[in-house]
């Protein structure tokens, strides 16, 4: 089942790619200068995905729509239609502002993801619709109800396999583990670190990005935890590093997100010269 369905999904890409492609064009450029609308999108500030938890407020109010359809409820039924139509439209907000950062195949998957939400959603209006206009014909109504009802449970599914599948919005160190050990920097040949600027180093399977001011080494793992963008390739703005994939920004001091769209702080380490007196060392700092 999980094959055939995956076959499925992957087989709408000969439409959901130009037309994602498209989307993610005016998206984006709607989103460029609306950082902080797009970071409360984001969940930044709730430090974790908020379309992700936000999605479940319309499905758990629609799933309702049915039930009192069942029960003979037709005042109740509508008044859970309005508010899950609403709820929908302002989930749709938030899916929009991962949509922007959304590369790949993930792109392709959310793009059927939200072209099943969008055509449910007309149909759940098409459906209130008839409902006040008329108290006495509900049977097309309800039908309508529920092929959208089925329509948001399909999209809920490639929606899940765009997180849980391809890995999009998920953490990128949400594994990886605090250190009690130092390890031995490895340079990559250079001499020593150089001051003031963006510097890659490895410690161990773990690639650092490093920040020399004197004596005093700022590090951040170097892939980032929104989408394993190479931090060291990115920009150093004031004491904050920016992820050249998506902006994500980060305080080198601390890595916290101080910018999205990561909703995760980056895993900071301690650098210090190493014990024999030669090269430096680090581990990752707890917490």
């Amino acid at each position: 089942m999980a094959r055939f369905l995956t076959r499925l999904i992957d087989a709408q890409a000969f439409w959901a790619r130009p037309f994602g492609d498209f989307n993610h064009r005016w998206l984006s450029a709607l989103f460029r200068r609306m950082w902080t609308i797009k970071d409360l999108l984001h969940g930044r500030w709730l430090g974790h995905p908020l379309h992700a938890a936000s999605t479940d407020l319309p499905i758990g109010v629609l799933t309702l729509v049915v039930v009192f359809d069942v029960l003979g409820q037709p005042g109740a039924a509508d008044v859970a239609l309005i508010a899950g139509i609403v709820l929908m439209l302002l989930s749709a907000l938030s899916g929009a502002a991962d949509y922007s950062d959304t590369d790949g195949t993930a792109r392709i998957r959310a793009t059927v993801h939200a072209t099943l939400m969008v055509v449910a959603l007309v149909l759940y209006a098409v459906s209130l619709a008839m409902r006040l206009g008329s108290s006495e014909v509900r049977t097309l109504p309800i039908v309508l109800s529920v092929v959208g009802y089925l329509l948001v449970t399909a999209g809920a599914f490639v929606g899940g396999d765009v997180a849980y599948v391809l890995g999009n919005m998920v953490n990128r160190h949400a594994f990886r583990g605090t250190g009690t050990k130092w390890v031995a920097l490895d340079l990559g040949g250079a001499a020593d670190i150089p001051e003031g600027q963006l510097f890659k180093a490895t410690a161990g399977a773990n690639s650092l990005v490093l920040v020399r001011t004197g004596e005093t080494i700022l590090a951040l793992h170097e892939t980032c935890a929104h989408a394993g963008g190479p931090l060291a390739e990115g920009k150093l703005l004031d004491g904050v590093v920016e992820c050249p994939w998506h902006g994500s920004r980060f305080r080198l001091a601390d890595g916290h997100a101080m910018r999205g769209p990561t909703v995760y702080d980056q895993p900071r380490y301690e650098v210090r010269r190493a014990e024999s007196g030669a090269g430096w060392e680090a581990r990752r700092t707890q917490g």
